[in-house]
């Protein structure tokens, strides 16, 4: 069989370092490789996650084990493939007779093709980089159909790479490897590969975990810092330079990326050519829907935010439910963008509440964001997205706990908005992130509201100053904040800074120093200083009594929390007290 396998044009691509992160993989496909019953492979993936480095090692290992080993790379021409197969299927003994049949038309030549591949044991062929399926043939029909040139039919094992994941694409016969980015881990031994003298295994960690662990992504830095006269030379630095220079240093154009196997080996142009078919195959939504939530924060945005009106306001292009709905499908068939398990909450009605969202891989994120799709105003993409976020906002705090999945989810989303409001805007805008953080707090959702009270702090001391009462208030919010988040110690230390700077603006008297310094003592009663808890509690209640009167709802707060912790210190003093044995 090896004997087979002599042509050079059919020889697969040698491996350059070593494959990390892909021993199971590996694992399976040898497995497929070296089993009697043969059949069809599929591995997958989204563009840079090293599909056709996976491949060339299974065939390298199988090619070793004695088997015949073909390698073909798809040009999106049925044609050429068709010849490249008939051609290896004569490598493994194809009768001329049975070609002949063909071509005087007593038999159909793909099936005379499959008909040796099925008869022959032995042999491993690689389809690489197959991301127009539909090509295939015949008629346009999906591979699944098992009638065109891919089959599952073979005694050898025919090995698939391709960005389109989707089962009804391939049928319920293939054996689909899906590819997800590498380890941390894994990640920084593919860098220490390229560059050793480069740093050590942690810092090489932290750098594949910044580039996401796209394969595509660390080849492109391990070249680079392997390279003598760049300007950055250790995994640290190169980090650190990514802050500001990723387009330069991952996302650099490339000249030639027009043809697409140069595309393919960029960061840059390896997703465009995902957009480029989609939009070729109808999906004209795809690229301005991924851009869209490119421009948003790298989190997961709540499937029901992304509506045609959004799309409509942000492009200008008309779009329908429908035409939304597969676009996004199709990003997914192309692994552009996850739609990860969402975690069941329940309903105040005992029924489970699901909630869809969407997430982008990092380094696609960072990506697309740098480029805007041809006719589409960034400027007229962020008014949009921040009309959108607003009205959301408004939408989800109105609808009470049918509401709380989707505000946790929207929360990361809301600061940039802030960030990019002129300041005419401001308030209301501020305003927004303030009901949010609001309705997260009656959701028990402490971290997503401490990343919004944070801020509209740093918002609020930037526009109206440290000593502003609103900003006072915030300040106070934040404690709050820190508090239910456990972190008693940070909280209470910003009480206190929020009750002095109280008293000096407000007076020691104002309900808003009042309530100061009941939090305080709340604060401290977290942390166990009950008696002092205890103190401030009974002065914060016998000023309430009288400033605001003995029936005020603050005052009774204060009555309530001095009776709760004079309860609490005596349980824990009972609890210090030595155990005396009683004797008879």
């Amino acid at each position: 069989m090896r004997a087979a396998a002599t042509d050079a044009s059919y020889r697969a691509p040698a491996v350059q370092a070593p494959v990390r992160g892909r021993d199971t993989q590996l694992a399976d496909l040898h497995r497929l490789a070296t089993g009697r019953d043969g059949g069809l492979v599929v591995v997958c993936g989204t563009g840079g996650l090293g599909k056709t480095t996976l491949a060339a090692q299974a065939a390298r290992q199988a090619e070793m084990e004695g088997r015949a080993v073909f390698w073909v790379r798809w040009q999106d021409d049925a044609a050429r493939l068709a010849h490249d197969l008939t051609h290896i299927a004569q490598e493994l003994g194809l009768a001329e007779s049975r070609l002949h049949d063909a071509q005087s038309g007593r038999a159909t030549l793909v099936d005379v093709v499959w008909e040796q591949l099925a008869a022959v044991r032995g042999w491993v062929i690689v389809l690489d980089n197959i991301d127009t399926p539909r090509n295939l043939g015949p008629g346009g029909e999906l591979p699944s159909s098992y009638r065109g040139w891919v089959r599952p039919d073979g005694a050898g094992l025919l090995l698939v790479t391709t960005r389109d994941k989707a089962r009804d694409t391939w049928g319920p016969r293939a054996d689909l490897v899906p590819l997800e980015p590498l380890s941390a881990d894994s990640s920084g031994a593919v860098l220490r590969d390229a560059a050793p003298a480069a740093g050590t295994t942690e810092e090489a960690a932290a750098l594949g975990g910044r580039l996401g662990g796209l394969p595509l992504a660390l080849d492109t830095a391990g070249r680079y810092l392997a390279n003598p006269t760049s300007r950055y030379r250790t995994f640290t630095a190169y980090q650190h330079a990514l802050k500001t220079e990723f387009g330069e240093l991952v996302g650099a154009e490339h000249p030639q990326a027009a043809e697409p196997e140069v595309a393919r080996r960029v960061v840059r142009h390896t997703f465009d050519l995902s957009l480029t078919q989609l939009h070729t195959d109808g999906y004209t939504l795809a690229r301005p829907a991924l851009f869209l939530l490119a421009l948003l924060a790298a989190a997961p945005v709540p499937r029901t935010f992304l509506t045609p009106a959004l799309l409509t306001a942000a492009t200008g292009q008309s779009a329908t439910a429908a035409e939304l709905d597969a676009a996004l499908a199709a990003l997914h068939q192309y692994g552009l963008i996850n739609t990860p398990t969402v975690p069941e909450t329940d309903s105040s009605d005992g029924h489970a509440l699901t909630l869809g969202q969407v997430v982008l891989h990092p380094l696609v994120h960072e990506v697309i964001a740098l480029t805007a799709p041809p006719g589409t105003d960034r400027t007229t993409c962020h008014t949009a997205l921040d009309t959108h976020l607003a009205r959301t906002v408004h939408d989800i705090t109105s609808a009470g706990r049918a509401g709380w999945p989707t505000a946790r989810l929207l929360a990361p989303h809301l600061p940039p908005l802030l960030h990019r409001t002129p300041p005419t805007g401001s308030t209301s805008t501020r305003n927004v992130l303030d009901n949010l953080a609001s309705t997260l707090q009656d959701a028990g959702a402490a971290a997503e509201e401490h990343l919004l009270r944070q801020c509209i702090l740093d918002a609020d001391t930037h526009r109206l100053g440290p000593d502003h009462p609103d900003t006072l208030s915030t300040r106070n919010d934040l404690a709050n904040a820190l508090g239910v988040l456990g972190r008693h110690q940070e909280g209470a230390d910003l009480h206190q800074q929020t009750l002095t700077d109280r008293e000096r603006v407000l007076g020691p008297d104002h309900p808003d120093t009042l309530t100061s310094r009941n939090d305080l003592a709340s604060a401290l009663g977290a942390l166990g200083r009950h008696q002092e808890a205890a103190d401030l509690h009974q002065q914060t209640l016998t000023d309430r009594e009288r400033v605001l009167g003995p029936d005020h709802p603050d005052t009774r707060t204060s009555r309530n929390s001095l009776v709760l912790v004079r309860a609490t210190a005596a349980r824990s003093q009972r609890r210090r007290r030595p155990w005396r044995r009683i004797r008879p």
